[in-house]
């Protein structure tokens, strides 16, 4: 396992864990009953005679920020925090490396930032680390503060994935319900298609049976004129012509009626 990387937290230098650290760190006073005391509600300092010793406040460095540990070349290495004490120049220190760092790792300005987000966290454990220096139970308050905002920021997380899921998924439907929409007006635009087409072949027929009567009614026409002349032809010479003759052309006449 590789050192871990750099962070905005202030770290004591490393120290190689051996058999008589390991005993000595078993001597450690715990810490849980004194954790498990309510943090003072107030802003006020404590006095002088209830502030925690050196040793008590690393004890509480160590719980509120665990060290480092990882292997390097089959050896052990442990760094904690450091429990040096700050002082204004730090805090404006800690504002440019934090600037710093979010310009070379190319930090989102706006929207999720995994980056943003992790180099936020490492200088508000860092302000932990300085206030807990100056009074333990400020710094105990803050570290509530710290972890009810992730809690916060997880179930965001949550619901904004599951909103993501359930978007996706209504999007996926609206896709299928789109396909299938397309597919029947497709279906219907070849069926408006064929409907045309029965459409326009019933418009020729019944042009061509139009035309056709027409020719019909024109040559019945034309065969009635021709009749009506003939007999009107017929008339004027049986007018004329003896009795003999208009019996063998009302014969003539006969036999065409007939």
């Amino acid at each position: 396992m590789k050192s871990p990387a750099g962070s905005l937290v202030k770290y004591d230098t490393p120290v190689q864990v051996t058999k008589n650290t390991e005993k000595k760190s078993a001597k450690a006073r715990p810490l849980n009953a004194r954790l498990e005391q309510p943090a003072v509600s107030g802003p006020a300092p404590l006095s002088p005679k209830s502030q925690a010793t050196p040793g008590e406040t690393q004890e509480i460095l160590n719980v509120i920020l665990p060290p480092r540990v990882w292997l390097e070349n089959n050896q052990c290495w442990v760094q904690q925090v450091s429990s040096a004490p700050c002082r204004g120049r730090d805090v404006v220190r800690l504002q440019e490396q934090l600037d710093l760092k979010l310009q070379q790792r190319q930090a989102k300005e706006t929207g999720l930032c995994p980056v943003r987000r992790e180099l936020y966290s490492q200088c508000f454990d860092e302000l932990i680390r300085q206030v807990t220096i100056n009074c333990s139970e400020r710094g105990l308050l803050l570290l509530k503060v710290r972890d009810e905002s992730r809690i916060t920021e997880d179930a965001y997380r949550t619901l904004y994935k599951s909103s993501l899921a359930f978007g996706l998924r209504k999007i996926l439907l609206a896709e299928h319900e789109k396909s299938d929409m397309d597919k029947k007006v497709s279906d219907l635009e070849n069926e408006n298609k064929d409907l045309e087409k029965q459409l326009n072949e019933l418009m020729a027929k019944h042009e061509a049976i139009e035309k056709q009567a027409a020719e019909r009614q024109k040559a019945d026409e034309k065969k009635r004129t021709q009749e009506i002349q003939f007999f009107k032809r017929m008339n004027q010479q049986l007018k004329v012509k003896p009795k003999s003759y208009q019996f063998l052309c009302c014969l003539s006449v006969m036999k065409i009626i007939s």
